[in-house]
């Protein structure tokens, strides 16, 4: 099923093709992180949001037909999109288009994935493509959408379904998909309990990446089909790929790496373990996920920030960041940053001392604070004397500390924090009339 094609003949594949990406959800297991902001506009990987990896697939596999469709707290996705992704050229037929639930049928919003499409039927028919990607928004990966599509075209599927190994432990968080040797889909489950594994690979199955690829025509009418239908949920997963599998040719795409056959890299950064531990990965001295690597860059906009500081250059109160990713704007100010994940514009100031931290855009850490195990959320002012990560029991009761240990504070917490345990914040204003977030 793996056959490479030339290069031209994807891409003819790929100009006739229309993505859209669902980027409505809310991302509740994401806790307070996404109490402000919808699941693929939260800050990853030091610069980025999460709907820039499928956006940048979709430029990097030659797909400039884009469809976002937007629900939950819409407004710091739909800026971000303006900004990053607004300089398509409409006279080349390209763009990103932003598609915002306006109760087009019945008065609804959104109530489901594949409702969520069929509101936008319209939209896609004026464009009319000969297939249609539909795509998650929430998740950490870099795929080429194009090999697919071949794939998808040679083997006369009416639907391809995307699929990633991933352990039997955690098959009960995905839809989860058996095929036989020919590749086409036999069952496909949503977050069973007890899943079949993958004949020969005890303890792993195959989980659905939330992508479909559909030949237009029969998309419609399966989407037409599903809106009176008595009973649907009207969603993908649930409704429209378990009914197509004994009517319809519905085959599976295993996203391996097409040399090595390897699982490529994708994470589901579902929940503050999983956001945590994705942004740690990139810490490493060959991480899976490469941001350096200029074959397929991740594209995104970013503030024109000064580079990152570190200072002084004084015997026992040194700034530096050792094993960590440390964006631009960031000033280290007599502080120690170990395996740490800084985004733009972070102050930490003299004799704090951060080990594991994610520290998103803006926040600003104050003198002689402690922080391990943590994940701080744009915004944040850490007083001075604050210490995390060591004692969960106290971390508790002013932060949400999750079941693998990792500390969530955002900056409603800080407001319950008791002055008589912290000191006063001694930080640098940020400069004016920066782009406020």
């Amino acid at each position: 099923m793996r056959i490479k094609k030339p290069g031209r003949y994807v891409s003819s594949l790929t100009r006739e093709t229309l993505a859209v990406i669902l980027a409505g959800g809310r991302g509740s297991r994401l806790k307070q992180l996404t109490l402000a902001r919808a699941k693929p506009a939260t800050p990853f990987g030091g610069k980025y949001r999460i709907i820039d990896f499928p956006l940048s697939n979709c430029v990097n596999s030659g797909i400039r037909r884009i469809g976002v469709m937007t629900q939950y707290k819409a407004h710091d996705l739909i800026l971000h999109l303006q900004r990053a992704w607004g300089h398509f050229r409409g006279e080349f037929g390209e763009h990103v288009e932003i598609l915002p639930a306006q109760q087009q049928i019945d008065a609804s919003w959104y109530k489901g994935t594949a409702d969520a499409v069929y509101q936008n039927l319209e939209y896609m028919s004026r464009h009319q493509p000969e297939y249609v990607l539909v795509l998650a928004g929430d998740h950490i990966y870099k795929m080429d959408y194009g090999l697919m599509i071949a794939q998808h075209a040679d083997s006369a599927a009416d639907i391809t379904v995307g699929t990633v190994e991933v352990p039997v432990d955690r098959a009960n968080e995905f839809g989860v998909v058996i095929m036989n040797s020919d590749h086409r889909v036999v069952s496909f489950l949503e977050k069973p309990e007890n899943p079949e594994p993958i004949p020969g690979r005890e303890g792993v199955v195959l989980a659905s990446m939330g992508i479909y690829v559909f030949s237009f025509d029969f998309l419609r009418q399966c989407l037409e089909e599903d809106s009176v239908e008595h009973g649907s949920t009207h969603d993908f997963g649930k409704d429209i790929i378990p009914g197509a599998i004994d009517k319809h040719r519905v085959m599976g795409y295993v996203f391996h790496d097409g040399e090595t056959g390897v699982q490529n890299y994708w994470r589901d950064v579902g929940n503050v373990d999983a956001f945590y531990e994705a942004n740690m990965e990139l810490n490493r001295s060959e991480p899976e996920l490469d941001l350096y690597d200029a074959n397929w860059p991740i594209w995104t906009y970013q503030e024109q920030c000064p580079p990152a500081k570190f200072v002084p250059d004084d015997e026992g109160r040194r700034g530096m960041a050792i094993a960590s990713m440390v964006s631009g704007g960031c000033i280290i100010h007599g502080a120690t940053i170990r395996n740490s994940v800084l985004f733009s514009n972070v102050r930490v100031n003299q004799s704090s001392k951060l080990e594991g931290a994610v520290v998103l855009c803006d926040a600003q850490i104050g003198a002689d604070c402690r922080l391990r195990r943590v994940v701080i959320d744009e915004n944040c002012s850490i007083p001075d004397g604050t210490v995390i990560g060591e004692n969960h029991d106290d971390d508790r009761k002013r932060f949400y500390v999750t079941r693998r240990g990792i500390v969530l504070v955002t900056p409603d917490m800080l407001k319950g924090l008791s002055p008589s345990k912290s000191k006063s914040v001694s930080v640098s204003p940020l400069p004016v009339g920066r782009y406020a977030r």
